[in-house]
């Protein structure tokens, strides 16, 4: 008799996820601190112009229904 072959367990699908999740993760080009310090400020800089446009519109049709209510 020939030597029995092992039995190859396979993985369990969260293991096998974690694995690949790792695997992905190890792929990925991180950006340097000074990359990351610069983002965040460009993040937060479009936000705020953001924050100030929304609240110029918010004003603007604020106004707006004013003008129409206080009309009727």
């Amino acid at each position: 008799m020939g030597r029995a072959t092992p039995v190859v367990k396979p993985d369990n699908a969260l293991v096998r996820y974690f694995k690949d999740t790792r695997a992905e993760i190890a792929k990925v080009t991180w950006p340097t601190r000074e990359e990351g310090l610069r983002l965040t400020w460009v993040v937060m800089i479009v936000t705020v112009i953001s924050a100030i446009v929304l609240f110029g519109i918010d004003s603007l049709f604020s106004a707006l229904v004013v003008l129409i209510i206080g009309a009727a």
